[in-house]
């Protein structure tokens, strides 16, 4: 199996496909902090299913969501940083290659991404959508390297 380096750039071959083709038929063109965040969803979720287990790729996932919280605590969001420390958690519930390893985790694990700007914040959804596709699409590369399928 790929090491977290083969994951990493699964995500970035499928995340530059997808938005590149995007971008070059005009449906998306996003600014470049929206297009860095994508990045970083993109990056984040081809490690996320591995995160259930002791290796380089959980240390990279969880040090960029310990910065992530403390930002946001700085910043006063409170909600978002309690709610970013329960989800963080969820990983270890069950073994590796688990919850985590399945079509259904691809989808269900970013959607915060979209309920919660809508809940706390009134975004629409239509505006988080691609956040939610971009943490899908990383999700979903780890997946087809490793070839599971649950």
């Amino acid at each position: 199996m790929p090491g977290y380096k083969g994951h990493l750039v699964g995500g970035v071959l499928t995340g530059g496909a997808v938005l590149g083709g995007l971008f070059w038929t005009g449906t998306y063109v996003p600014e470049m902090p929206q297009l860095a965040v994508l990045g970083a969803l993109v990056l984040l979720g081809s490690l996320f299913p591995d995160v259930d287990t002791d290796s380089k790729g959980q240390h990279i996932f969880y040090l960029t969501l310990a910065v992530l919280d403390f930002a946001l605590i700085v910043q006063g969001y409170y909600k978002w940083a309690a709610v970013l420390g329960f989800a963080a958690m969820f990983p270890a519930i069950g073994p590796h290659r688990g919850w985590t390893h399945t079509w259904w985790a691809m989808l269900a694990v970013p959607l915060p991404l979209v309920l919660l700007p809508v809940w706390l914040y009134g975004a629409t959804p239509r505006a988080m959508a691609p956040f939610y596709g971009a943490a899908v699409l990383g999700y979903f590369s780890h997946l087809m390297i490793d070839r599971k399928w649950s």
